[in-house]
């Protein structure tokens, strides 16, 4: 089943199922993976499968987690959450130094 959120006007959309398996996995829930969209500095970047184009967002939570959140632009730029994890020291790299 989607649930559909929005955080400061922006809409969110995700698989309840994929969000238990993501945080159960990740330890990062779908609710607290909209922040990095909010983060000023956050850093996006290709994270395209050969089939489906898609992104990712490296940015802060309000806690100040840093995170890399896969998504998909969908139709009214509805953003579609597929994964969020705790950022890799690669990406932290990256957000810090771009």
């Amino acid at each position: 089943m989607d649930v559909y959120s929005t955080l400061d006007g922006q809409g969110f959309v995700w698989d309840s199922d994929k969000a238990a398996s993501n945080a159960s996995r990740h330890g990062v829930r779908f609710e607290q993976a909209r922040e990095v969209f909010l983060d000023q500095l956050a850093r996006y970047e290709d994270a395209s499968p050969q089939e489906e184009a898609r992104q990712a967002c490296i940015g802060l939570t309000t806690d100040y987690r840093l995170l890399y959140v896969v998504h998909v632009v969908r139709e009214g730029d509805v953003l579609r959450l597929i994964s969020a994890r705790v950022a890799e020291p690669a990406e932290r790299r990256r957000y810090e130094n771009d």
